[in-house]
């Protein structure tokens, strides 16, 4: 199999902290840049899985700093470098607490919501007489509380607000953003030949400017559907053709595994390993519509430190 990169530990001049998340390693370089590493881990169910997949990083990592530099025009990022293939450094900000989760479509949880009979989603009213998959209106707004432990909570504009989580002026700024951002990730999937069904926005503050941070328009912060396949396949009730890492959840069920207390996660042969890196190259062309390059990964701690330093370096 090929170098896949599966956890990093560096100590890098002026680190000031260091997080590891479910698929990245987060270096904080003297409360000034955030150093991000897209590791080859992948998660699912909230478990992150015993095996990494080689190139899934270099694809997660390159298909959001293509968003981030497509959409900069709208709204300022985080992003100032990305000096390797696995690698973003940006701008440290302060997080604000909520998840912009922008709809285009009732898919997923909004969904499940809308089928027991529920007609407000996050204080949004939603139409009666939906279908699953059906497009809406116009694209709702649905945040989530940011949770550090567990699951993120449904919350609404209104609670966002009088609890202070996010000023209103603020929330106000977010909501305009994020929707000039799912138009515009709309657009550019259309011209993949995708739908962009809902996606995930998270935003900070740095020197009091508001700054999309994160990644944004990924296969793991969000849906895609093919669009020639789309409107047959709503009509009849299939289940739509998605662009995402459902596959490797429906492989865990098909053997037994849901994340529950008690369960193994089942073995996963070199060939399903590469089988998903495969899936994730194939991504990537589809979402941004450029050849995938596959880096040098022979001396991939050494190749990452270097160019790391170079930029630290530089910016000194």
């Amino acid at each position: 199999m090929k170098n896949a990169l599966l956890t990093t530990d560096f100590q890098f001049p002026g680190q000031t902290n260091f997080y590891r998340g479910k698929v990245r390693d987060v270096y904080t370089i003297e409360d000034k840049f955030l150093v991000m590493i897209a590791s080859d881990r992948i998660s699912a169910f909230d478990v992150v899985l015993p095996r990494a997949i080689p190139y899934k990083g270099q694809v997660l990592n390159q298909i959001a700093g293509f968003f981030l530099d497509a959409t900069a025009d709208l709204v300022p990022n985080w992003k100032l470098d990305s000096p390797d293939p696995v690698v973003t450094i940006g701008r440290l900000c302060k997080p604000f607490a909520v998840e912009m989760i922008v709809r285009g479509y009732l898919s997923g949880s909004a969904w499940r919501t809308y089928k027991k009979g529920v007609r407000e989603i996050c204080g949004v009213a939603v139409p009666d007489g939906l279908c699953e998959h059906q497009r809406l209106p116009e694209p709702i707004i649905t945040p989530t509380t940011k949770a550090s432990e567990g699951h993120d909570e449904d919350i609404s504009r209104e609670e966002i607000i009088s609890k202070g989580i996010v000023s209103k002026t603020d929330y106000l700024q977010l909501e305009n953003y994020a929707l000039a951002l799912f138009e515009r990730g709309t657009e550019m999937a259309a011209k993949q030949g995708l739908i962009l069904v809902d996606t995930k926005y998270e935003f900070g503050k740095a020197d009091d400017q508001i700054l999309l941070i994160d990644e944004i328009h990924t296969p793991d912060s969000s849906r895609y559907f093919m669009a020639d396949e789309y409107q047959k396949r709503f009509e009849t009730g299939a289940a739509q053709m998605q662009l995402s890492k459902e596959f490797v959840r429906e492989w865990l069920m098909e053997n037994g595994f849901q994340g529950q207390a008690g369960q193994q996660v089942p073995e996963m042969t070199d060939d399903f390993v590469e089988k998903v890196s495969l899936r994730y190259i194939e991504l990537f062309e589809r979402v941004t519509g450029q050849k995938f390059v596959p880096a040098d990964n022979a001396h991939l701690n050494k190749r990452i430190e270097t160019a790391v330093a170079g930029f630290l370096k530089n910016h000194h």
